[in-house]
């Protein structure tokens, strides 16, 4: 209905191809994203698994034209601290009104029934929009709309560090079949630098290739 109230949100934000379409869809809906929250490691100033520096995924936030809350954690955070620092954070929105938060899950039950438990504890509800979605459908989806993205960072044990900087439209065409095409196993992870909710192309060079833990990354730099 045109006259209903949109419902008030704030989405957990790592800026890879899930994020982002998750919010293409909630803007779809009646649903106001009031920020985007990304967690940063503190000590490389970096955004937390993915490794997008924080001043590109700052240039990323702008070009879709949603606010920005980053939320640093130590290096190696335990769960109990990450838990009081995400808690305290999520206790600010809730005191202005915001009952939701959203995430980009599509179907690992176990990381779902942790958020919605920790966010039970002060009052607020998660919302998944690609939930027990196909993920080959939802990459059909993606590429369909025009989202541009690249491959920043894989699992050497199941990719090839060359795969780094591939752009993903390219790269899900040489993925074994025991790697899911969404990487919701934590196989890969994207950076999204253009496509329909955004008002402008985030810009971009490569830098160098890390390896550290088994995980390739590519260094991004905003240009």
């Amino acid at each position: 209905m045109e006259n209903e109230i949109p419902i008030s949100i704030v989405f957990s934000f790592s800026g890879g191809k899930d994020s982002v379409l998750s919010i293409y869809k909630l803007l779809k809906q009646n649903y106001k994203i009031q920020s985007l929250i990304t967690t940063i490691t503190d000590i490389y100033s970096r955004v937390s698994i993915h490794g997008i520096r924080e001043e590109l995924i700052m240039e990323q936030a702008n070009a879709i034209g949603i606010p920005l809350h980053l939320i640093y954690i130590p290096h190696n955070c335990v769960n109990e601290e990450y838990e009081r620092i995400m808690l305290e954070n999520m206790s600010f929105y809730k005191s202005f009104g915001v009952n939701y938060v959203g995430f980009g899950d599509i179907f690992l039950e176990d990381i779902r029934k942790y958020r919605e438990e920790n966010l039970k504890k002060i009052g607020m509800k998660c919302i998944f929009p690609l939930w027990k979605k196909n993920t080959k459908d939802l990459v059909r989806e993606f590429i369909s709309l025009k989202f541009k993205s690249i491959v920043v960072a894989v699992d050497s044990n199941l990719l090839d560090i060359s795969m780094l900087g591939m752009e993903f439209e390219e790269f899900i065409n040489f993925l074994p079949n025991n790697v899911d095409v969404c990487g919701e196993n934590g196989e890969f992870h994207t950076f999204v630098y253009d496509g329909p909710i955004f008002k402008k192309r985030v810009n971009f060079r490569k830098g160098d290739i890390v390896i550290k833990n088994n995980y390739g990354y590519i260094d991004l730099y905003p240009i």
